[in-house]
């Protein structure tokens, strides 16, 4: 079960880090969309890293 929420977990933030790429290229990025993503990401990398 560990396992599997370390991979759901890792999933997510390469999900988050694409979505954030994404947006970035835009020729107008969203700063409050891209501020969600990042936040959520780092939490993500925090669950992880416990």
């Amino acid at each position: 079960m560990q396992n599997a929420h370390f991979s759901a977990l890792t999933a997510k933030h390469s999900s988050l880090d694409q979505r954030i790429a994404t947006e970035s290229q835009r020729p107008l990025p969203d700063q409050i969309l891209l501020a969600q993503l990042k936040k959520q990401k780092l939490r993500v990398k925090e669950e992880l890293s416990r």
